[in-house]
């Protein structure tokens, strides 16, 4: 099943907020301030079903050769329908078109980004910048039990 890829507004960043707060409690997400989503909003891909929001994910770019997957979520009802699937790839076109070598993603969803060529990386590897600007916010944080993976683009 195909589905349309767009990028949102900033008028959707709360229905982009609702639909990931079950994760962020439950700490598979990092939270995102609607002050930093704004600032971001060129980076999201948004899936819509009619006008609601079911799925997005974000490209953020850290160097001129590594850019990482973030926040990528698709409402409960509509999980298994390939939507997943289609922000990866649309993550990974656009990670092309900017000129980058590699997209990380920290996930524990690992077979779903294998199956895309994603292959699982040492979390020793990841940018320190990272471990410090973003997992420090996170409530596992400092023992984080998420698989690290990267794609060559």
């Amino acid at each position: 099943m195909a589905f349309v890829i767009e990028k949102p507004t900033l008028k959707d960043i709360a229905q982009m907020r609702a639909l990931v707060s079950d994760e962020v409690k439950r700490g598979v997400i990092l939270e995102r301030s609607e002050e930093e989503m704004a600032n971001a909003i060129r980076s999201y891909h948004i899936v819509r079903d009619g006008g609601e929001i079911v799925g997005f994910c974000a490209l953020y770019v850290y160097s001129s050769s590594l850019g990482e997957l973030r926040s990528l979520i698709v409402k409960e009802s509509h999980r298994g329908r390939g939507i997943a699937s289609a922000l990866i790839e649309s993550i990974k076109i656009e990670a092309r078109d900017l000129g980058l070598e590699e997209v990380l993603v920290l996930t524990y969803r690992e077979r779903l980004f294998q199956k895309l060529g994603f292959v699982i990386i040492d979390k020793t590897l990841l940018p320190n910048h990272k471990i410090w600007a973003d997992c420090i916010k996170c409530k596992h944080f400092p023992i984080c039990d998420e698989i690290a993976l990267i794609a060559k683009i």
